[in-house]
């Protein structure tokens, strides 16, 4: 089986009947049958699932890395008892505590802002 990403989408050429059918049991990829090959979102869970399944390539094994560390961080956010803004928010009131972790947790998942603290370093943050 062949791997590449292209943006978010990975695709998948060359794949076996039994790895065919496995990957595609999961619904999270489309077979094109011009090109012949399948095509999907290249969200955490595809890539978990396919990495279980094959070994990923270099590039694929480090989008993969990028996106658990957003998801580590937006977790470490969504628990954080004295959360504080990671920007200064353009609203007239204090915000509550819950309204501060969720606007830091859409910075974290659109990748406004790295992921801090020990989930990642800022130099090895590629957002």
């Amino acid at each position: 089986m062949k791997m590449a990403l292209q943006g978010t989408a990975l695709i998948l050429i060359e794949v076996d009947t039994a790895q065919f059918t496995i990957i595609k049991s999961w619904n999270k990829m489309r077979w094109d049958k011009t090109t012949k090959q399948l095509r999907g979102t290249a969200d955490l869970e595809l890539l978990d699932k396919l990495a279980g399944l094959v070994r990923l390539t270099p590039s694929v094994e480090a989008r993969r890395r990028e996106l658990r560390w957003v998801l580590d961080a937006v977790d470490q956010e969504r628990t954080n008892p004295e959360p504080r803004p990671f920007y200064k928010y353009p609203v007239k009131l204090p915000l509550y505590a819950h309204q501060v972790r969720g606007a830091n947790m859409a910075l974290l998942e659109f990748g406004w802002v790295p992921p801090e603290g020990n989930i990642i370093r800022l130099k090895d943050w590629k957002g």
